[in-house]
């Protein structure tokens, strides 16, 4: 088939990040190449509704005779998708698309939608599909976007599994691969995303005294001998032990008290007060305390104990460890929410409770609170609103991130 001269200009412009450049070549056409190009365009100036209906006008125009073509404007709306957080768009069709343009030899696109896949997985916090996933492409025959995509899915990978180092390895050949294809829109989404190694992500509080962490000193706080509460992600380690109460609130909470006044205790009317949200304490909650507790003595048995005390309880790490408490940079409910939210597009409820692995009546309570306290907005109405939040300046979000986590 003849190459047309337009739409190959208007594919380079694209390529080079110049969807001003492509559009004046296939704005007014409606052939499906032009269609999908104009697709293309529009979502790298923002428009992701008007980009998402003409890439589905152009994969019906291509018909069932193109499958290449169709597969990889599915690619085209799988990116749309996700930039505009479309997180229950069906994963299977980009897989089966995935597999047509291996089959056809279009390595690049076929690379180009595993990282969809790996950006959507680490998204909904599943780190380990996503590590997977990534492992098996390979980022060397590709050109140097698609290297600089590779290597920013890994650097966020790492990121999450707090391995700073390997973090660092990543973004610097990110930074080389995207000065080699000189796209500036790129080169600015590598210089923030490693600016993330630079931010404070985590307040250690120990001996009553606070002070803020990089990432990489959170990584080598978690590998130190020292027993760690971390009220990021809501669970209690030392070394490589450790005891997930995500789903265990009160037992967290009770947690958290004892590691914050560590090595004195704490009173009994204050860890009722902070665990069960009353200030007036009777039998049950002093029962109930009790109850709880001895929850708590078992699932933290294999490296400390919760001993009683004459006022209260405390925590007595084994081995003569020091108690610390790992706390979020700034002390906010809904901080995984907005951790999501603060990335800088705009996301529907029903993502948000995809990835936070909460229901869609929690987070709109959520969302709801936020909104009031200025901290979150919204736009549209129905199943189009979307909702953002500005960027938390000054601050790493990764910790605060879901792995998944349940909201409370």
């Amino acid at each position: 088939m003849k190459t047309d001269p337009l739409i190959q200009a208007a594919a380079q412009a694209l390529a080079a990040g110049d969807p001003l450049g492509a559009l004046k070549r296939v704005a007014l056409r409606d052939d499906a190449p032009a269609l999908a190009l104009r697709g293309i365009a529009m979502a790298q100036l923002g428009d992701l509704i008007r980009a998402k209906a003409l890439v589905r006008s152009a994969a019906r125009a291509f018909g069932a005779r193109h499958a290449l073509a169709r597969a990889r404007c599915v690619v085209a709306e799988a990116e749309i998708a996700l930039a505009s957080r479309d997180l229950a768009w069906p994963a299977k069709t980009l897989a089966d698309a995935r597999a047509t343009l291996e089959a056809s030899g279009d390595r690049a696109n076929a690379a180009h939608a595993g990282y969809l896949e790996v950006r959507r997985l680490v998204l909904i916090g599943h780190i380990d599909d996503a590590e997977r996933l990534l492992g098996a492409l390979d980022p060397e025959p590709l050109p140097p976007a698609l290297r600089a995509a590779h290597e920013l899915v890994a650097a966020g990978v790492a990121l999450r599994r707090l391995q700073t180092a390997a973090a660092r390895v990543a973004f610097a050949r990110a930074r080389h691969a995207v000065h080699e294809a000189g796209i500036p829109a790129l080169i600015a989404e590598v210089d923030n995303a490693s600016h993330t190694l630079r931010l404070p992500a985590a307040r250690l509080i120990a001996g009553g005294e606070a002070r803020l962490l990089l990432l990489d000193e959170v990584e080598a706080l978690l590998a130190s001998d020292a027993l760690v509460v971390d009220a990021c992600r809501h669970v209690v380690q030392t070394g490589g032990t450790v005891v997930s109460l995500t789903r265990r609130p009160v037992l967290f909470n009770l947690a958290y008290q004892l590691a914050e006044a560590w090595p004195a205790d704490v009173p009994r009317h204050t860890l009722i007060a902070g665990a069960f949200r009353t200030k007036h304490a009777d039998d049950t909650h002093r029962a109930r305390l009790r109850v709880e507790m001895g929850r708590l003595r078992t699932m933290l048995r294999a490296f400390a104990d919760v001993g009683a005390t004459r006022r209260g309880f405390a925590l007595a790490p084994h081995r003569g460890k020091r108690v610390v408490l790992l706390a979020r940079p700034v002390d906010e409910a809904h901080a995984a929410m907005l951790a999501l939210l603060a990335d800088g597009e705009s996301w529907s409820s029903s993502a948000l409770a995809l990835a936070l692995g909460a229901s869609q009546r929690t987070v709109q309570r959520a969302l709801d609170s936020l909104a009031a306290a200025g901290k979150a907005q919204s736009f549209g109405h129905g199943r189009a609103r979307r909702w953002t939040a500005p960027p938390a300046s000054g601050f790493a979000t990764t910790l605060l991130l879901p792995t998944p986590v349940t909201l409370n």
